[in-house]
């Protein structure tokens, strides 16, 4: 393990921004550019008050997207920026835009690499000010040339891989315990090559492993791997190592194939890794390790499991929700017409109700596929979808009985909606979708508040009438038609269920699309 502590270096690279530029402007010029050549950068912009704050301010825009690319970091979008490959340059030129409501003054931070070995940390850039605000003195630091480090942000995951002879890896995360990275042939865990940096104390150990399955690494070892260094500061782990391309009487890839890449963190105690508690980062397709230069993207949530929430958030907060509606409150609609021989009312609730059906059994049955079997790590929820599943099933056959249309549909109905309601709960806080915490939580609670306090207001207000028109030895039919029929009220608020019913979904199934990071 080693540490650098050479000399300040007379090549400083430094960042500049277009001498006009304030926080009132829309976008600022930024320009990085140093004597001679550098490999990598890393750019941010700060609060200058709060240098040690790791929210980034403002967003950048490249202006070469070849050689430069935008990163997220702390869920803010484009909020740093850095190189696509190590093809050496003097200069780089991006734009930076101000937020809306900015800090007074914000300053650019900047980490370049010159080569593997030689580089600056997190050097401290110009200061732009507010229209109008008084500029202070910002105390000043000698920067030195340190370890390699691309990402000093503990929010952000980074990892690159270079070849010259062996492969070189370089990976960071937060120092909550370990990060790592495995090599696989599929998106599936299990036959994976894992290479593992773990936090132990104050110090951090790199190694290899295996994983046959889901469960622990195996034969964790430090024998394939070279020039190993690794750095613990700023609440991030940084390591990186070198290892051969072909390793001969090893259980390692060979790193001349294409695999998909998977990258984990999780908690750590005594150099003994817990399960990673956030589903790993996987890449969109598969990279040739030794090919050249590529930005990958990859997600945290499997395409088979966005489309099963999906569906099952369609069938429960739309078409069943309007369907169970349309049959609590609009019977007496359209008395005398009918749509292929039954009333309209019942034809509309029944095809909803169908529509759900179908949408909880194809729903139901992704998870499975995706799996390959039942989940052990889901919690209470996918019993949950079992009950609501066989529920479904079972209600429109006791309906269809005359036998049962009272107290026992109505309990079954009740249990029904309570269970679909509880998975929901459930099923957004589920690792394998990552929706936004708590907000898509809140949603739902929104949702379910309004819902609930509609229908019960609603049924109250029928009840009133009912007993009202009773004392006055009015038919319940005459009662039904004399509250509802032909009235404003009665035709909105449909309509105006469905709309807000349509706007709750789309706000969840906007968090379901975006959870990616």
């Amino acid at each position: 393990i080693s540490a650098h502590s050479n000399s300040p270096s007379s090549d400083r690279k430094t960042a500049a921004v277009s001498s006009s530029s304030t926080l009132k402007h829309t976008q600022s010029s930024v320009v990085l550019s140093g004597a001679s050549y550098f490999e990598g950068f890393l750019l941010q912009a700060r609060d200058a008050a709060r240098p040690e704050s790791h929210s980034a301010i403002g967003s950048f825009t490249p202006t070469d997207p070849d050689r430069t690319q935008l990163l997220t970091c702390n869920s803010q979008q484009g909020s740093a920026v850095s190189h696509t490959s190590d093809a050496r340059q003097t200069e780089v030129v991006v734009f930076w835009t101000a937020p809306r409501d900015p800090p007074k003054e914000v300053q650019f931070f900047v980490t370049v690499v010159a080569h593997y070995k030689v580089f600056w940390l997190k050097v401290p850039g110009p200061i732009i000010y507010q229209h109008g605000a008084t500029p202070h003195p910002h105390q000043t630091t000698t920067t030195r040339p340190t370890t390699n480090n691309h990402l000093e942000d503990p929010h952000c995951f980074f990892m690159s891989m270079s070849t010259e002879g062996s492969v070189t890896f370089e990976l960071s995360g937060p120092a909550e315990g370990y990060v790592s990275f495995a090599l696989s042939w599929d998106t599936w865990m299990g036959n994976d090559d894992v290479y593992l940096c773990i936090k132990e104390e104050d110090r951090v150990s790199v190694s290899a492993a295996f994983v046959s399955g889901r469960t622990y690494p195996e034969d964790q070892s430090q024998s394939a791997l070279s020039s190993v260094s690794w750095r613990l500061a700023d609440g991030s782990i940084q390591c990186s190592f070198s290892r051969p391309v072909k390793l001969y009487n090893q259980e390692r890839f060979d790193l001349d194939q294409e695999y998909f890449l998977f990258l984990a963190s999780g908690h750590a105690q005594y150099g003994e890794i817990r399960k990673h508690h956030r589903q790993p980062l996987i890449s969109r397709g598969r990279k040739l390790i030794t090919g050249p230069p590529q930005v990958l993207k990859g997600s945290r949530s499997p395409t088979i499991m966005k489309i099963h929430g999906t569906l099952m958030l369609l069938a429960w907060m739309l078409t069943g929700s309007v369907g169970t509606f349309i049959a609590s409150f609009y019977k007496p609609h359209w008395p005398n017409q009918t749509l292929f021989g039954q009333k309209v009312w019942f034809q509309a609730h029944r095809g909803l109700m169908m529509l759900t059906v179908i949408l909880t059994v194809v729903a139901f049955c992704l998870p499975f596929v995706y799996r390959k079997g039942w989940s052990t790590d889901a919690g209470v929820h996918p019993y949950l979808g079992c009950c609501v599943l066989v529920l479904s099933l079972i209600q429109p056959i006791a309906t269809n009985q005359t036998s049962t249309r009272t107290w026992s549909v109505f309990l079954i109905q009740l249990t029904l909606c309570c269970l679909a309601v509880a998975a929901m709960f459930l099923g957004v806080i589920q690792t394998s979708l990552t929706l936004p915490s708590p907000w898509a939580t809140h949603v739902l609670i929104g949702y379910v508040v309004w819902v609930v306090s509609l229908r019960v207001a609603l049924a109250w207000h029928t009840h009133y009438y009912v007993r009202k028109y009773e004392q006055q030895a009015v038919l319940p039919k005459q009662i039904l038609q004399s509250y509802w029929v032909g009235t404003r009220s009665s035709n909105l608020l449909i309509p105006q269920y469905l709309c807000f019913c349509v706007f709750f979904q789309c706000v969840v199934l906007d968090f379901v699309s975006n959870c990616n990071k």
